[in-house]
């Protein structure tokens, strides 16, 4: 087969790096597609998805940043009920879906960790209600508390990952899929060096911070509104 100019010319174009902050991800999913999909056709999803940003162009590689659940043992305070964090509904899928992403062709996996900083906290819905006294202490069930916990260092992976394909010039373009304003430095940083740098968030409102840094946005799933 003879190449034409064309193709000549896409072979040494550099490639596109999709980097995924996979909680907003899995969040946003939710409004975007069906809550109850299973690990396998979320994943499924996620690859249709991303592979619409590069149709015309060569996939670097997709990188889909999270956190492995919580492996701990607590009792509910409510009702002294003993949960296994492990095998609840959220980490058995959390777990099935990682398994799913490792299946799929150039998709890397960067993992964070959660910190469980001890206790529980009631949640901001449940707060409001008690400080305006439209309910008291007794009324909370077990559902209105939740552990506190949260994740660390996906972000500092992710902006670690765009400063590396900016300054090593690995890419031409990075697409992220986010919508946290917190990556506004990493943004301002690929730009500086180059880099066509788009944002995908999934149709959610973003900051302006964000929408001033960035030289695209552009949601290839379909608009929940």
């Amino acid at each position: 087969m003879v190449k034409t100019e064309n193709d000549r010319q896409f072979a040494f174009l550099k490639p596109t790096a999709i980097l995924i902050d996979g909680a907003f991800f899995l969040k946003r999913y939710r409004c975007c597609f069906d809550k109850n999909h299973s690990p396998d056709i979320v994943a499924k999803n996620m690859y249709t998805m991303c592979m619409k940003h590069v149709q015309n162009e060569r996939l670097y590689r997709i990188l889909y940043y999270d956190c492995l659940p919580l492996d701990i043992k607590m009792k509910n305070p409510i009702n002294s009920k003993e949960i296994d964090f492990s095998k609840t509904q959220t980490a058995i899928f959390r777990q099935k879906f990682l398994k799913e992403l490792k299946k799929l062709r150039k998709v890397a996996i960067r993992l964070g960790f959660v910190r469980h900083h001890g206790g529980w906290i009631i949640t901001p819905k449940k707060t409001k209600e008690l400080l305006s006294g439209k309910i008291k202490i007794n009324d909370l069930s077990e559902t209105d508390i939740i552990i506190n916990a949260k994740q660390k260092g996906v972000d500092i992976k992710i902006g670690l990952d765009i400063a590396s394909l900016a300054y090593k010039k690995l890419v031409d373009k990075i697409i992220l899929i986010s919508g946290d304003s917190d990556f506004v430095p990493a943004a301002k940083l690929a730009r500086r060096e180059g880099i066509d740098f788009v944002l995908d968030p999934m149709w959610q409102q973003i900051n302006d911070a964000l929408f001033e840094h960035i030289d695209g946005l552009n949601s290839t799933c379909k608009n929940p509104n």
